[in-house]
């Protein structure tokens, strides 16, 4: 009853916190995001644990722990920002965004594109990916995302349509979303999947910032199922509230032996290019969960 009661609560804070934030100029959001995610990161030491542990992996052992309890306190503003533009993206106009944003690497997105193929987009939870899907929704290039579930459904619900009024098109997890995912990249689209996190706890053994641990294999599966190019990205925060995509340059999938080595592989090196982009940003990497197996015993 408890935990039902909890969910509740947090239903009616994202709602009411995202009504909210449609009406607040976004100096002001930014402002008032800072201050709410450094006193969360004060009064939530558990998960500050979690960061710092997270952190420490990213910038090594080299670095002051002064400075690194710094970095701590701006990943949970970043992560404060992240949920207050996620509210206020999908009220502003398309020149809006458009003047707020910048890319490198694109040119390889349109010439894909333009050859008619599908495309596999993998991130890590770094920066505001939800503006990176408006603005590549606005480019002619809309995407399908899979959105992790969450609890209660009405917030799943709630969380989905406002994917939805961005342009995207978010899918649950599931069997038959692989198939959906598939028929999308076949027929020449989009489709972004966020790759740090093994939800599920089927994923595939990686090395990730120098130590073993699972991260989800989907992105390399669907590159190789459906023989298309897989490219790693991330969307930074930028000061004055704009943004900077950096898409690396494809992936090799081409096929070399069994599906399941292959996938190994490609998931390695999507692991791999994803530590260059969260250190280019570590305070932006939004990895609030336990993600290594030495993190079981905390």
């Amino acid at each position: 009853m408890a935990t039902k009661a909890r969910q509740w609560v947090s239903y009616l804070t994202y709602r009411g916190m995202a009504a909210l934030m449609r009406f607040v100029p976004r100096p002001v959001a930014h402002a008032f995001a800072k201050v709410v995610g450094l006193g969360a990161s004060k009064i939530l030491p558990g998960k500050r644990a979690v960061v710092r542990r997270n952190l420490r992996r990213v910038v090594g052992p080299s670095l002051e722990d002064s400075t690194l309890e710094a970095l701590v306190g701006e990943a949970f503003a970043s992560y404060a920002r992240y949920w207050v533009e996620s509210a206020q993206v999908g009220v502003l106009r398309g020149d809006q965004i458009e003047s707020a944003f910048s890319a490198e690497g694109f040119d390889e997105v349109r010439s894909i594109m333009a050859r008619g193929r599908g495309l596999v987009i993998a991130l890590p939870h770094v920066g505001s990916w939800d503006y990176g899907g408006r603005w590549l929704n606005l480019q002619g290039y809309p995407m399908t995302v899979v959105t992790e579930k969450l609890e209660p459904p009405q917030l799943f619900e709630w969380f989905i349509a406002q994917r939805a009024a961005l342009g995207l098109t978010p899918l649950p997890p599931g069997p038959e979303t692989t198939v959906r995912l598939l028929d999308t990249l076949r027929e020449g689209r989009v489709v972004g999947l966020v790759a740090d996190r093994d939800l599920v706890g089927n994923g595939i053994e990686v090395e990730f910032f120098g130590e073993k641990t699972t991260l989800p294999g989907g992105p390399a599966l669907l590159a190789l199922r459906a023989n298309v190019p897989l490219i790693v990205c991330a969307i930074y925060q930028r000061a004055h509230g704009h943004y900077h995509a950096v898409l690396l340059p494809p992936l090799d999938v081409s096929r070399r032996g069994r599906m399941r080595e292959d996938v190994q592989r490609i998931t390695q090196d999507v692991a791999h290019e994803m530590e260059g982009l969260i250190r280019r940003a570590p305070e932006q990497w939004h990895l609030f969960q336990p993600n290594w197996p030495a993190d079981h015993q905390y």
